[in-house]
């Protein structure tokens, strides 16, 4: 039989319910770059496609670079989200670098792959570029300040390692800081319970069992369709309906693969004009342009096309004209009502009225979503405010509605999303020159100069986070750009002899005025959303990301160099 004890504390781990990063922090050892004395010319913060593509770019432009990570390899996001069915929603092979030593010794098996590719392929790059000597992993940042002095900055990690850096690089990504919402007495609940991004490595076993999803975002959506068919009931619980598209994911052979690589340079750089980093645009024309056959036709092409194909590539005007806007709703809801049979379901998951504008929230990808969701051993609970039915309690045996239902469970799942684009950066203890912590400063709104940088944080850099075209690309495509340019300044301002350069305030509010004059003639601000600063209560309700696409971003924020405008420079 064995002792029992042994049992429980292997179970033990499924049942930690983690809520922050640097519970993960942990010192690997005593060596460079894990030593207490690091100092170096650039530091980086976070090792997904940002932080791993700079460390390639910085090392290779002669910088003494080192990489802190909070988790356990390169990979960013595809370390942490292994949750049930995790995948990527942009096609391969737009979604990866444009390192041609990398992207010639490496095939995908799908395009669309999941996570045990994704990390597959991240120790590919590491493997081919030799990063790893120069990272140190499960190395969480708390605080950092920038000395005026000496020109540079100390960072400080959870497990009380200092290191100083002449530049210092975020790249945290837009969703470094998970969101559990404050539910009453989560801590009651006797079963195992996990954030998506938090999910314990060795899984959850989930089979015959009775399951919940809280959120239907897009992890929520592809922890549905994972856990639907082979748990014994699955209730889900929806804010808002996710306006879901088909993935159209499809087997992709080696060989294909390698008969494109001539291509791949081109097609690589191609991404980067068009509007959200893919190799496709919106229509040339507005929608009533076109007759009404001729729209269909249009919408049907897309369709075809399955992925992004309808969000992105729809008539130039649809996501700024709610006329026009309801025309691509009307063709989307005709396409996925027939697949739910169930009326009542259907009216919750696929409304007539549009519960917000098409596409203004980003669709997610799925496969079978709406089967899953019509099946009989799947309960749809509107926790929406227009139901006036919330989540009211968690006990020890389930969650509690505000109707006075239980629903009994063994399992859930946080699908509640991230403090969004700007968590990742306000949670990691950065203190300006003024005194002030990023932190309270970005309480009422979030300001950055070019979306890289920020005023009263000198020789700082972040990237894929706030103000820059972030989530409305292709990751890939927005890092490449950015990091560039990063890099560009870092090697202008260095050999130039500056000990440091700072934007300014006028050059700051420019910029905010820029983000928001884009945003504010389409129909982003009309609902709130991870466009619009996130869920997280209490959040500023404000644009965060650069609406105007990759390649008007290129040109605003190359006209800043090679003269650093809108900074002040100060020289060694």
């Amino acid at each position: 039989m064995g002792d029992p004890s042994d049992a429980q504390s292997q179970e033990l781990p499924e049942k930690i319910l983690r809520k922050h990063l640097y519970e993960y922090g942990r010192r690997r050892g005593t060596e460079y770059p894990y030593n207490d004395d690091l100092e170096v010319d650039v530091m980086i913060v976070g090792a997904g496609f940002g932080g791993t593509y700079l460390l390639y770019e910085m090392r290779k432009a002669g910088f003494k670079t080192v990489l802190y990570e909070a988790g356990t390899s390169f990979g960013g996001t595809w370390r942490w989200n292994v949750y049930p069915g995790a995948r990527v929603d942009s096609e391969v092979p737009i979604y990866q670098l444009a390192i041609p030593e990398v992207y010639k010794t490496w095939t995908w098996t799908t395009n669309y792959p999941d996570y045990h590719e994704l990390q597959a392929y991240f120790d590919h790059v590491d493997k081919v570029c030799n990063l790893s000597k120069d990272c140190a992993f499960e190395s969480v940042v708390t605080s950092s300040e920038f000395d005026t002095e000496s020109g540079k900055w100390t960072i400080k990690t959870a497990d009380g390692r200092t290191a100083k850096a002449k530049y210092l690089i975020i790249a945290a990504g837009f969703a470094a800081k998970r969101y559990i919402p404050d539910y009453p007495s989560m801590e009651k609940f006797k079963g195992i319970m996990h954030h998506s991004s938090f999910w314990p490595a060795e899984g959850v076993n989930a089979n015959g069992k009775r399951v919940a999803v809280i959120g239907t975002g897009a992890s929520g959506v592809q922890i549905i369709q994972e856990w639907g068919p082979s748990v014994e009931h699955l209730t889900v619980f929806q804010r808002t309906p996710n306006l879901a598209l088909p993935m159209g994911k499809r087997d992709m052979t080696k060989a294909e693969q390698e008969a494109q690589y001539p291509a791949y340079d081109e097609l690589l750089r191609m991404r980067e004009k068009n509007f959200a980093g893919f190799t496709y645009d919106f229509e040339e024309r507005n929608t009533f342009e076109d007759s009404p056959e001729e729209r269909e036709a249009v919408y049907e092409r897309l369709w075809k096309k399955a992925g992004f194909g309808l969000w992105l590539g729809s008539h130039k005007d649809y996501l700024f004209d709610m006329k026009a806007n309801r025309c691509v709703y009307d063709f989307w809801r005709k396409k996925q009502a027939p697949r739910v049979k169930n009326l009542e379901k259907r009216a919750i998951l696929i409304p007539e009225e549009p519960p917000h504008a098409f596409g203004i929230k980003r669709p997610c990808l799925e496969q079978n979503y709406y089967e899953v969701l019509d099946r009989d051993n799947v309960t749809i609970v509107d926790i929406s405010e227009k139901g006036g039915n919330p989540i009211e309690e968690f006990t020890e045996t389930g969650i509690k509605t505000k109707d006075g239902k239980h629903y009994d469970l063994d399992v859930i799942a946080l699908a509640t999303g991230f403090d969004i684009t700007t968590g990742g950066m306000t949670n990691m203890g950065l203190k300006s020159i003024n005194g002030t912590t990023l932190h309270d400063e970005w309480k009422k709104a979030a300001y950055t100069y070019l979306g890289t940088t920020i005023s009263g944080y000198p020789n700082m850099f972040h990237l894929y986070g706030p103000h820059g075209p972030t989530l409305l690309s292709n990751g890939p495509s927005s890092v490449e750009v950015q990091g560039r340019w990063i890099r560009d300044a870092i090697k202008l301002a260095d050999r130039q002899g500056f000990k440091y350069i700072n934007p300014t305030q006028e050059a700051s509010q420019k910029w905010k005025d820029k983000i928001n004059d884009l945003s504010n003639i389409t129909l982003l601000p009309t609902t709130r959303s991870t466009y619009m600063g996130g869920s997280v209560p209490g959040k500023a309700f404000e644009q965060v990301n650069y609406a105007g696409g990759i390649p008007a971003y290129v040109k605003d924020i190359r006209a800043a160099l090679p003269d650093f405008v809108g900074f002040e420079t100060v020289k060694a």
